[in-house]
Parts: structure tokens; C-alpha cells; sequence
């Protein structure tokens, strides 16, 4: 019931911003904006999940050619490298959004606003769900690290392409719109069936 409602969630949140974006004529550029944001939510709470392991395992999982420790320490530093290394990308990210706040209205911002609450409450949504779900195996860090990485690729490369193909009318956005919403349904579901097989896996292992 919990993943059914953090996905109802997600779709909402993803169905307000191509609203957002039709009702406010978005270009794509713009569409980016709220899309940033969702990343930057979705990095927050990853970051966040690293730092509420108990039990984990890091097979697989080196640092500096060393295998890495199942220990607070461990997942406290490779929280730390994930959010350096995320925020970085975001940065730079952000840097080339920057390009075109001028032609931001007021109306946009607070549309901004909104789309950030709702995002923050999907994921919020995922986030307990996941904890709960660590907390009952022994999830792999070394997969947790990387995971969010393919959770945002399928996001950007759909508004990249969106954009390259003139995704400036309203066809075109609600297009795209349903393509990303399809995508981070789709790595969201997948990013649970990953981690609760690697975390039922371990446990096993564990037991035996």
C-alpha cells in the first residue's frame, strides 16, 4: 500500500508540472527548472537514506583500490562523496539554467515553489518506504551510490531530446511531459526491485 501511494504521488507531482507547463506556455528550457529541482530533491534523499543504514553490505564497493567497511564511518563518508560528487553536477547543471533567468516571470517562481512541494512530498513518500524496507534487509551500499544517477538520466535525456525536437508547443511538452513521467515511474519501481533483492539477498547470505 506505501509503494502504491508513493508512485500515486510521483505521478501527481509529475502530471501539476506539464500543467504547470501548458498553463504558463513553458518553453523547454523552463520545463528544466522544476526537473533541477526534482533532481536536487531526489540526490537530498538518497543522501539522507545512506545515513539511516544499520546493516548494509558494501560487496563490490572499494575506495581508493580498498574494499570499504561495513561501518557507520563507511556510510557516512560515501554519503559525503555521493552529495560532492551529485551537488557538483547539479552545479553545473544549474549554471546553464542561469542562462535564461531573465526571461523567468514571477507566475514561474511560484509555480517553482509549488512543483518543489509536491516533489518533496513524493519523495518523502519513497524515502520512508525505502528506509522501511532497509531496515528489514542489508541493502548494498556500493547499488544505493549509484542508483540515483539512473533515476535522473532517463528524466534529462527526455527533455534534451524534447528540446532538440521543438518540444516548445503544447503537444509537444504534454508529449514529453507523459515520456518522463513514464521513465521515473519505471526507475522508481526498479529502484525498489533492485534494492529489495540485493537487501533480501545479503540477508540470506547472512543467515546461512
Amino acid at each position: 500500500m506505501v509503494a502504491k501511494d508513493s508512485t500515486r504521488l510521483l505521478v501527481i507531482s509529475n502530471a501539476i508540472t506539464v500543467v504547470a507547463a501548458l498553463v504558463l506556455h513553458w518553453p523547454i528550457e523552463t520545463l528544466m527548472w522544476p526537473y533541477w529541482i526534482q533532481s536536487v530533491i531526489i540526490g537530498w534523499y538518497s543522501r539522507k537514506r545512506m545515513l539511516a543504514l544499520h546493516q548494509f553490505s558494501t560487496e563490490g564497493l572499494t575506495s581508493n583500490d580498498q574494499p570499504v567497511p561495513e561501518t557507520p564511518q563507511a556510510a557516512r563518508s560515501t554519503a559525503n562523496f555521493f552529495a560532492i560528487h551529485y551537488g557538483i553536477f547539479h552545479l553545473a547543471y544549474f549554471g546553464f539554467l542561469s542562462q535564461n533567468l531573465d526571461e523567468l516571470s514571477g507566475w514561474d517562481w511560484l509555480a517553482f515553489m509549488g512543483l518543489s512541494v509536491s516533489f518533496v512530498m513524493s519523495h518523502g513518500a519513497s524515502f520512508r518506504q525505502h528506509v522501511a524496507a532497509d531496515a528489514r534487509g542489508r541493502p548494498n551500499l556500493g547499488v544505493m551510490l549509484f542508483l540515483p544517477y539512473l533515476r535522473i538520466i532517463p528524466m534529462h535525456l527526455t527533455l534534451i531530446f524534447g528540446r532538440a525536437m521543438g518540444g516548445d508547443s503544447a503537444g509537444a511538452l504534454l508529449l514529453f511531459g507523459v515520456l518522463k513521467t513514464l521513465a521515473d515511474v519505471g526507475m522508481h519501481k526498479a529502484q525498489n526491485k533492485i534494492l529489495q533483492r540485493a537487501g533480501a539477498e545479503d540477508a540470506d547470505a547472512t543467515e546461512s
